[in-house]
């Protein structure tokens, strides 16, 4: 019995020792292989590679940039300024010491032939470092400095209004063609005109200036206006932003305007808004008090009008104001220098009667911090780059 016992045991262990051998053997075979090695990655090609486009080059800096990159302050306060006058005593100090520009009146041209006129504006460009803007206010009727004089031409300009009369669009647009042919080769290269004020009724002091009492109609003359003085080269000029309406004459005292603000944005701003989208290489500022815009400043002296012409009709041209002699601003300012004042509400370039010292008081206010550089910069650029466009020289 005995045996027969160590005869099961010694069976059973066999069985056992044979069940058991054949699971460790394959799990160590199966951890003892080595993995099997991923495989390397094709190399790619480097032609096939995409090419990542060059940064873009900056544009070179045209000639205006390059003239004020090289300007003095001074230089640069002295671009702000447009000087009104027909004082030779005043006239050519202003051009040798750099002034932006020269508005000249009927006196400078009276008893001079076409030569004559050639040689004075020859000689105003030849003695300025920079090229003058060289402007008239010859907007035809009541205003005209130089066709005023017959030998210069026959007759004066007709006033816009009786000329669409006469002639319609044909007559208003040729006659411009005239004038600017007329004022180049006198080397005049800024008209301030066209006038872009629509007058309430034929009783307001802005009536005989303008050309219509519908803003639609103005709106087409000023379109047309400012596309033909494009076509020939001759510098233009809105005024009075933001319009005159009713308002009373500024060369003689302050103006009031207290209508809403709707009129002005369904009427008097259409024009402008024209004169804009033509091409108007400037727009020029009253020194009317317009109340829903500000009721504190003449809108030459006011941030918020300037605002709401680059902001709101978008214009990216020279702003300038009106002549700062003008007894408007002498009642606001009582008798003060406007220039900085003028300066900082937005004004690129300044028409004033004092070249001397609106130039010192800008300088000064430049040095003092009062005026930003960089205000100052972009103002001088503006008026470089006008410049620029009517084909003067920069170097």
């Amino acid at each position: 019995m005995k045996r027969m016992i160590s005869l099961l045991a010694l069976l059973l262990g066999v069985l056992l020792l044979g069940s058991c051998a054949s699971r460790p053997v394959e799990a160590a075979v199966k951890e003892s292989a080595p993995e099997p090695e991923a495989p390397a990655p094709e190399p790619v090609a480097t032609a096939d590679m995409p090419e990542l486009p060059d940064a873009p080059e900056a544009p070179e800096p045209d000639a205006a940039e390059r003239l004020l990159a090289s300007m003095t302050t001074e230089q640069k306060v002295c671009q702000l300024l447009m000087l009104c006058s027909s004082d030779e005593d005043e006239v050519l100090p202003a051009a040798e010491r750099g002034a932006g520009g020269l508005c000249l009146y009927a006196a400078s041209f009276a008893d001079k032939d076409k030569a004559a006129v050639l040689a004075m504006t020859e000689d105003l460009q030849a003695r300025s470092p920079i090229p003058l803007l060289l402007a008239v206010d010859e907007e035809g009727g009541t205003v005209c400095r130089v066709s005023f004089n017959p030998q210069l031409r026959a007759v004066p300009f007709a006033s816009p209004r009786s000329l669409y009369a006469q002639g319609g669009w044909p007559l208003v647009e040729s006659d411009t063609a005239e004038k600017a042919q007329l004022l180049r080769s006198l080397g005049l290269n800024v008209n301030l005109a066209p006038v872009a004020d629509v007058p309430l009724s034929w009783q307001n002091y802005i009536y005989a200036r303008s050309f219509s009492t519908d803003p639609a109609e103005t709106a087409e003359y000023i379109r047309r206006v400012v596309t033909v003085m494009k076509q020939e080269g001759l510098g233009s000029t809105l005024k009075h932003f933001p319009g005159y309406g009713g308002s009373a004459d500024t060369h003689t005292g302050q103006a009031y305007d207290r209508r809403p603000l709707e009129s002005f944005e369904e009427g008097d701003f259409l024009p402008f808004i024209a004169g804009i989208e033509a091409g108007a290489d400037a727009v020029l500022v009253s020194h009317n008090i317009v109340e829903c815009m500000d009721p504190d400043y003449p809108a030459s002296l006011s941030p918020m009008v300037h605002r709401i012409l680059r902001e709101e009709l978008g214009f990216t041209g020279v702003i300038l104001c009106d002549d700062l002699s003008m007894e408007a601003i002498g009642q606001f300012t009582n008798g003060q220098n406007a220039a900085v004042t003028a300066a900082l509400a937005g004004n690129d370039l300044l028409c004033c009667g004092d070249f001397e010292a609106s130039a010192q008081a800008l300088l000064d206010a430049v040095e003092d911090g009062v005026l930003p550089e960089e205000q100052l910069d972009a103002s001088v650029l503006r008026i470089l780059r006008w410049k620029l466009s009517l084909g003067l020289d920069l170097g």
